[in-house]
């Protein structure tokens, strides 16, 4: 990752963009587009088409045919595998455009995009490429004179509503296992970030992903979003987003097909210190990251605080510190460490909640303040607060934005206490020298992901999923398949 190679690529034109619908790229059929803003200097940088129902009627009615005429679905699993891995290898050469493009839609600052987007992409299509033709059925210990099968198959047409934050990833996590199982898909991609996934379905049909198989669909989620919802031939619904939007995808279902709906939703997910930890400096460290990168817009940060007692002045000095010197400007130019917040709409809500925080009481021992490293763009710095209540708001909502909130705790079992006092559970971090300890609270943390030792970072290998009110199903790994195959079973007479 070079910087003038990032120069090169920050000033191209982006052409307006349209729909891909079975295979061939078309306008909304009102004419209608959306312009698309960026959020580092406020400049547009195109539109995107602004799909309306029978958009939606159209790209879910070309994933239904592919899906019914075996393009795909009955394609033999070791074609379909080299096809995936022709897709991953197209990701790859053109690392650098995806990685630039995303940055210009949504302001992650270039270091993290490089890894989380386009790497992490070209990754995931070439895990599930090996899954192709692992996906096996089962032979059931029947009685005498009897055989039970269980079959594997393709559900049908999954539609995948991804979110802004990262876009190119998160996507990936979706359309590839759905793939790798053989189904088709109809991506919703946000309206505040869809160029890089755009760009991905053009590879993808380069590599040759036959027409239909994965159709994209732009606009506002008042609209497409709530077409693909409740479309009658929609099988499933995969999404990742906020929680009054899972909940609504949920009453679509209900008042349609009732589709199968898998939600990650939101979190407010504890970092807990306690005063064993290995090395205060290094967790300090890692933990201001593990919640101020990408500006606190990442589902799993770390956004609430718990330091046992007797370190706590200290650990919130070291961390205090480490986020007053963080550079937080220009998301293309490699010497920054923070880039820009998503969009006005959301620098509004971060600093709304950040107000609030201070008037319940907490106090700001650095950040918060809008900045302008760039005219026109969004930015804030990194802000933490402590004399933080567990009754107060931010220690209960989730912001999506770079503000901390720290609170003490006294013993184990007070810490616990206080990581499962939020209605989320998706993701935690404990800080301890103690094995038994922390097995102890990887039990008692109700989070479908606990970090020990460490914040970010767990690969393809392993499942990301919520509980409670994060969500259910789950992202990446070999259980992600689960989503996207039906069991059927042959009980046959011999």
């Amino acid at each position: 990752m070079k910087q003038e190679h990032i120069d090169a690529l920050r000033h191209q034109t982006i052409p307006d963009q349209g729909l891909l619908i079975d295979g061939q790229w078309a306008a909304a059929a009102s004419g209608q587009a959306l312009p698309v803003v960026s959020p580092i200097d406020g400049q547009q940088l195109c539109t995107i088409a602004a799909a309306g129902a029978v958009d939606v009627d159209r790209a879910v009615q070309a994933a239904r045919r592919s899906f019914e005429q075996g393009v795909w679905s009955r394609m033999a699993p070791a074609e379909r595998k080299k096809i995936l891995h022709r897709i991953a290898d197209r990701i790859e050469a053109h690392h650098a455009e995806l990685a630039v493009l995303g940055v210009r839609d949504n302001g992650t600052e270039i270091a993290m995009a490089w890894k989380a987007e386009p790497g992490s992409a070209a990754g995931t299509f070439r895990y599930y490429a090996e899954c192709v033709d692992k996906i096996n059925g089962e032979i059931a210990p029947t009685p005498e004179g009897t055989l039970g099968l269980i079959h594997k198959e393709a559900v049908g047409v999954v539609g995948a509503i991804v979110p802004w934050n990262f876009p190119l990833m998160i996507g990936a996590w979706k359309i590839a296992p759905a793939l790798a199982a053989g189904n088709s898909v109809v991506l919703k991609p946000s309206e505040d970030a869809s160029l890089s996934l755009l760009r991905l379905a053009q590879l993808c049909l380069d590599a040759g992903l036959p027409a239909g198989v994965l159709n994209v669909v732009t606009g506002s989620g008042a609209e497409a979003g709530e077409a693909l919802a409740r479309h009658m031939d929609v099988d499933i619904l995969t999404f990742t987003g906020s929680g009054p939007v899972g909940r609504m995808l949920l009453k679509a279902s209900a008042e349609s097909n009732l589709k199968r709906v898998y939600l990650e939703l939101g979190g407010k997910s504890p970092n807990v210190v306690f005063e064993d930890a290995p090395d205060l400096a290094q967790a300090a460290k890692v933990s201001a990251m593990g919640i101020f990168r990408n500006s606190g817009q990442v589902c799993v940060a770390g956004s609430r605080l718990l330091v046992q007692r007797s370190v706590h002045d200290e650990f919130v000095d070291r961390l205090q510190n480490i986020a007053s010197s963080l550079r937080v400007g220009d998301p293309l130019d490699v010497t920054m460490d923070i880039g820009a917040v998503s969009s006005a709409r959301q620098l509004t809500r971060n600093q709304s909640m950040l107000a609030r925080a201070l008037e319940q009481g907490a106090r700001l021992r650095t950040g918060g303040q809008v900045i302008a490293p760039v005219p026109g763009g969004q930015f804030m710095s990194p802000a933490v607060l402590d004399g933080v209540q567990p009754e107060m708001e931010i220690a209960r909502q989730e912001v999506f934005g770079p503000v901390l909130a720290v609170m003490p705790f006294d013993d184990e079992a007070h810490a616990v206490r206080l990581a499962n006092g939020t209605e989320y559970g998706l993701a935690a971090g404990v800080w301890t020298g103690s094995l038994s300890r922390a097995h102890r609270m990887v039990r008692a943390i109700k989070a479908g992901l606990v970090h020990v030792n460490t914040y970010g970072g767990p690969d393809i290998t392993v499942p990301l999923g919520g509980v409670r009110q994060s969500g259910n199903g789950h992202d990446k790994s070999m259980h992600a398949l689960d989503k996207y195959l039906d069991l059927k079973t042959a009980w046959i007479q011999l």
